[in-house]
């Protein structure tokens, strides 16, 4: 497993998340940890049947103040704002850090994929970006996390004896991709951590 130093307070700029199979209930509790005065954009991207609709928007907004939005092609991001990949879309970033949505062909069976955003945002934000993989029972993701650590960015996974599926999670682990493997609950205080400047 890879280790690094934490970055200095204010380097990062952007949070990513990817869950698949178990990540409702994964997400749930994680956005439930978010404090108030949180103002990183966060980028969520699970696996949704292509017709969910807005479901997953309508259950995290339950569970948080931040704005949280599914996203729409070319919305700008923002502070204080949780995104949320559309269903059958592939979501991306441009460089002027505006989203745009694909209908490209799924990747390992999924449309929104997390290696897609997770690639895009790396592109984009460099080391200026966190992401976090969650439980899932395929390897979607691990790609992204790896072309995220490559541009500097900061990785974690929840750690998989907790997870519902934990193939995710355990083949990035395996992988080398993951600066930190954490507990679910624990995901936002070592955020807060690693923000604050803090040793990780």
């Amino acid at each position: 497993m890879t280790r690094r130093e934490a970055a200095p307070k204010g380097r990062y700029s952007i949070l990513a998340v990817g869950a698949s199979w178990g990540g409702v209930e994964a997400l749930s509790q994680l956005v439930a940890t978010i404090p108030a005065e949180w103002s990183m954009p966060i980028v969520i991207v699970q696996h949704q049947h292509a017709l969910s609709g807005t479901a997953l928007e309508r259950i995290i907004s339950r569970l948080t103040s931040l704005e949280v939005v599914d996203v729409e092609d070319k919305q700008l991001i923002r502070p204080g704002h949780i995104y949320i990949a559309p269903a059958n879309y592939h979501l991306l970033v441009e460089s002027d850090k505006s989203f745009s949505l694909s209908l490209e062909a799924p990747v390992l069976y999924s449309r929104p994929s997390i290696d897609v955003t997770f690639r895009s945002l790396a592109e984009v934000y460099g080391e200026k970006c966190i992401a976090v993989l969650l439980t899932g029972a395929n390897e979607d993701g691990v790609d992204g996390l790896r072309q995220v650590q490559a541009q500097g960015g900061y990785t974690l996974a929840q750690d998989p004896q907790e997870a519902i599926a934990p193939t995710m999670p355990l083949t990035a682990i395996k992988a080398g991709v993951v600066n930190k493997v954490v507990l679910l609950k624990n995901i936002i205080p070592e955020l807060n951590t690693l923000l604050s400047g803090g040793k990780n």
